[in-house]
């Protein structure tokens, strides 16, 4: 697969998974919008936005993001019940969808949230195509880091 949008977020970072590229080999990144509440949306203003938790689902045709946390402000609204864990559903284009679902039924791959931004002023979520890594892979990626971490400290004297 050819990475599809690999450049930077071009908002302000809400909410970053760190150990999503730990955990797989990323080969994909699309960007997703999301069905909030007002609740939510003033939470993640105020920085109370999780996603290390969290993971995607394809069901019905449908893209659905679960597992994140948005911790309800004490000011909002008091008529509404505040559910931080409720699933929420990810807004793809048809195209999108189903390419994604092509790649997680047939070719095993998992979709992951990376991070969470605003564009736009609109809250838009980061996902993932990727695979699993195993243990040696992990083992073999730190060995990378290490290496290219002493390389710019030996360049830097």
């Amino acid at each position: 697969m050819s990475k599809q949008n690999t450049k930077k977020p071009s908002g302000n970072v809400i909410a970053v998974n760190r150990k999503a590229r730990h955990d797989y080999f990323i080969e994909a990144t699309h960007e997703a919008g999301m069905v909030l509440e007002g609740w939510e949306v003033k939470s993640i203003r105020a920085g109370r936005a999780q996603i290390a938790e969290a993971y995607v689902t394809l069901t019905k045709g449908e893209a659905w993001l679960i597992g994140a946390h948005f911790s309800p402000l004490t000011s909002t609204s008091t008529h509404i019940k505040a559910i931080p864990t409720r699933s929420r559903k990810l807004l793809f284009s048809r195209h999108e969808l189903d390419r994604l679902t092509g790649a997680v039924e047939r070719k095993g791959y998992a979709l992951i949230p990376l991070n969470m931004h605003w564009h736009k002023g609109k809250a838009k979520l980061d996902v993932g195509l990727g695979k699993g890594k195993k243990q040696h892979d992990k083992r073999a990626d730190k060995k990378d880091q290490d290496w290219q971490r002493q390389k710019e400290r030996i360049l830097k004297k």
